[in-house]
């Protein structure tokens, strides 16, 4: 699910349309029309804008910030952008640490119980590790360039997240943020206490580590190049510290949904899901993978930023397959939490 890198004028379209002003739209047409020439480059840049420039926490675009959009239309690399996007003094409102590897960087008492149940060390490692997280020896993380400690506050617990801005699938996005405070505010409305949760598209894992705080048995899933940082992420927020270690496993929307998940064997209480629907190819796959997933009795719960048309489009087709219910409403992110129940006459 890779795309090319092609030419990087797409930042530019993303940095006016979700930093300068996030109220304008006009620009999403030029989005849509660059889309397939520029699809990994609005990924990248999107994602750097959202982590650096929270929407629940935004502030007037800084001048540094309109220097990064010059220099990406002059110059036309990413490199030194996100350099100056780094610097600690324009991430508003958020904890940092620095930047590290997933070979260390662990709080010494969490490295300490690791060490104990035999699940320290690099995310790839595979000699000793929970037998819920066995199902992960056979994947190797990505050597990403570079890595941020970023600490969230979710049920009443410091969550430190292992984030890279090289992957998409390593980064918190807006809808995870949304999803975890809806999980926190309807804990005991939703019995998540033992539930069995299936979460599409975990990326580092913000939301499986909050619903397993919360008491849920959790399998997250996601491509097999973000499982090592996902694990990682999960480990250290999980080991002695709930009733429920997670699951990690590999999920291909789409692919061989029946030889690693059939029915007779899973069955889910919830689904999660949090910006899995973006500017992607695979949303047809997305909708496949939400279907055979829900069983009788099975509740999605999807939580998505939109952004474009084509996010509109697929909760159209997301509709007509699933009883939908509008959950809550963040303005501020134009994050949206629906329910969803598949329709079985």
């Amino acid at each position: 699910m890779r795309r090319e890198q092609p030419c990087v004028w797409f930042k530019s379209c993303l940095l006016i349309h979700d930093v300068i002003n996030p109220s304008i739209r006009t620009v999403a047409p030029i989005a849509d029309a660059l889309l397939d020439q520029s699809f990994f480059i609005k990924i990248q840049f999107q994602k750097l804008l959202e982590i650096h420039f929270r929407p629940q926490r935004r502030r007037a675009c800084p001048p540094a910030t309109l220097a990064l959009f010059l220099h990406f239309l002059v110059h036309r690399t990413a490199a030194a952008g996100m350099d100056v996007c780094l610097s600690s003094e324009q991430q508003p409102g958020r904890l940092r640490e620095a930047p590290c590897t997933p070979d260390g960087c662990l709080e010494p008492a969490v490295e300490g119980s690791l060490q104990e149940d035999g699940t320290g060390g690099h995310p790839g490692d595979s000699n000793e590790i929970e037998p819920s997280l066995h199902s992960l020896q056979k994947f190797v993380p990505t050597d990403y360039a570079s890595y941020t400690q970023e600490q969230y506050l979710f049920a009443g617990a410091k969550i430190v997240i292992q984030e890279s801005i090289e992957s998409y699938g390593a980064v918190v996005w807006p809808g995870a943020m949304a999803l975890c405070q809806y999980l926190e505010e309807h804990t005991e409305e939703l019995n998540l206490q033992d539930a069995k949760i299936l979460e599409i598209g975990a990326g580092p894992g913000l939301v499986s580590i909050v619903a397993s705080i919360l008491g849920a048995q959790v399998t997250a899933t996601d491509l097999p190049d973000v499982l090592g940082n996902l694990q990682y992420n999960l480990l250290k927020n999980t080991v002695k510290r709930t009733a429920h270690l997670p699951e990690v496993r590999e999920l291909v929307w789409g692919e061989s949904l029946e030889q690693h998940f059939p029915k007779s064997m899973f069955y889910y209480d919830y689904i999660l899901a949090s910006d899995v629907v973006y500017h992607h190819y695979f949303l047809d796959k997305l909708l496949t993978t939400m279907v055979y997933l829900c069983q009788p009795g099975t509740v999605l719960l999807w939580a998505n930023k939109f952004r474009f048309s084509t996010d509109y489009e697929f909760l159209d087709k997301f509709k007509q397959v699933f009883d939908t219910t509008l959950l809550a409403e963040f303005p501020e992110s134009s994050v949206k939490v629906f329910k969803g129940i598949l329709k079985w006459d």
